[in-house]
């Protein structure tokens, strides 16, 4: 096979999310049908029209020492504890380098964020109007920079391949990982760590979004408030956190013996050119990133049997990308079980691709699809393009090989699917 066209695949995972600290409590909430949406109890919520949201389940400063947290912003320290992750479960005991099994030369970092350092650099706003120049951190540009997750994770594993933010709204995550597979396949790197991040409760962001009408106000129920495909859905609900995977060259990963969780088989990627927020109400722009998908990676439609979606419980995106899966599968995508991961963690922006993508690699490797809770009453378009996976989770094939997809899509239009495959 020629350094150009090289198989990729996951070696290692990572997360910290409103389900759990790690990747393993996050499966296995995910698994459970579990929500992380509660009450807001911060006192600036009281005033606002959306009084929820799905806050990580483990504080950073709860595995990151004090004096380093301080110095990161809030995205930062989630990507620096999923990618920490990640690299560990990969099997790597050091920094490249340090560790004698990675060349720092053929390492890079693609880490994503849709919006950035926003908490840092609000709180920090507030410090310099309420006590004056000489009070704001002196590391505030470093903490606010769109790219401080990923230069952190880079310096963290000793990333000199490249390192690189991709930032699309809520696609970030997803762009990222896409990336990273296309650095190991025209031989960049070896090994990219990848992903997406995003921290952004706060009051500024949920007055906007709430405004926009965008998120829900069910605030009375906020466990059912995410409720993807129900015909009762008012919009998303903001999360926050991280997701993180290890991507390798098959070749590199069998040299070290590393345990492979999946193929990463590629992406395709479109624009809707339609709406700076409203997503193509028939989905063609998502029905060429998948046709790209198609067209650009060996895949077979009928190995798809799994799509962790989009899905934000928005009333006008969830069934336009259902229409765009029934557009370019056909009869095929009556075998594939849909779930809509957000009625769990809720939205977390550019975090999103990157926990939904450790929630498809996992889902291909242990053959199972996780839930879309608080669908009560299904909408009736949703039921004719789709089989979503309700209440609890269901198995998937357990003989031969399966593909799955990961879905993201983003203010402005972009439009990102990422496939997989077991091995």
């Amino acid at each position: 096979m020629s350094p150009t066209n090289r198989t990729v695949v996951v070696t290692g995972i990572g997360a910290t999310t409103p389900l759990g600290g790690d990747a393993a409590s996050t499966w296995e909430g995910l698994i459970a049908g579990k929500s992380g949406v509660k009450p807001l109890e911060q006192e600036w919520a009281a005033e606002q029209a959306v009084r929820i949201a799905a806050p990580v389940a483990v504080e950073p400063t709860e595995v990151i020492p004090r004096p380093q947290a301080r110095r990161l912003d809030r995205s930062a320290q989630f990507a620096l504890i999923a990618a920490q992750e990640a690299w560990k479960d990969a099997g790597f005991e050091a920094k490249a380098g340090e560790d004698t099994s990675v060349d720092p030369d053929r390492l890079g970092a693609v880490i994503a964020s849709g919006i950035g350092g926003v908490t840092t650099l609000l709180d920090q706003y507030d410090v310099l109007k309420e006590k004056g120049v000489r009070r704001v951190s002196p590391h505030t540009v470093p903490m606010l920079m769109p790219n401080s997750p990923s230069a952190n994770v880079g310096l963290a594993v000793g990333a000199r391949a490249g390192v690189h933010t991709p930032v699309s709204a809520c696609a970030s995550g997803a762009e990222a990982i896409g990336y990273a597979i296309e650095m190991i396949r025209t031989g960049r790197a070896d090994i990219v760590v990848a992903g997406g991040t995003e921290a952004a409760i706060h009051p500024l962001p949920i007055a906007a979004f709430g405004n926009m009408m965008a998120m829900s106000k069910n605030n009375e129920n906020p466990q059912g408030a995410s409720r993807p495909y129900d015909v009762a859905r008012d919009g998303f609900v903001l999360g926050e956190g991280a997701g993180v995977v290890v991507l390798e060259s098959a070749e590199h990963a069998a040299r070290r013996g590393a345990r492979v969780y999946a193929e990463a088989v590629g992406q395709g990627i479109s624009a809707d050119a339609h709406d700076i927020v409203q997503p193509e109400p028939e989905g063609r722009g998502i029905s060429q990133a998948l046709q790209n998908l198609l067209d650009r990676n060996d895949l077979d439609p009928a190995e798809i049997v799994h799509v962790n979606a989009h899905a934000t419980s928005t009333p006008a995106g969830d069934i336009a990308e259902l229409k765009a899966l029934r557009k370019v599968f056909g009869d095929d995508a009556d075998h594939m079980a849909v779930s809509a991961t957000k009625s769990m963690t809720g939205h977390l922006l550019g975090g999103a691709g990157g926990v939904e993508t450790v929630a498809t690699v996992l889902a291909l490797y242990h053959r199972v699809a996780p839930p879309t809770i608080n669908v009560e009453n299904l909408d009736p378009e949703a039921e004719a393009n789709a089989d979503v996976v309700r209440g609890e989770a269901r198995k998937l094939p357990v003989e031969g090989r399966i593909a799955a997809l990961n879905d993201s899509f983003g203010f402005g239009g972009h439009n990102v699917v990422l496939a997989f495959r077991s091995v």
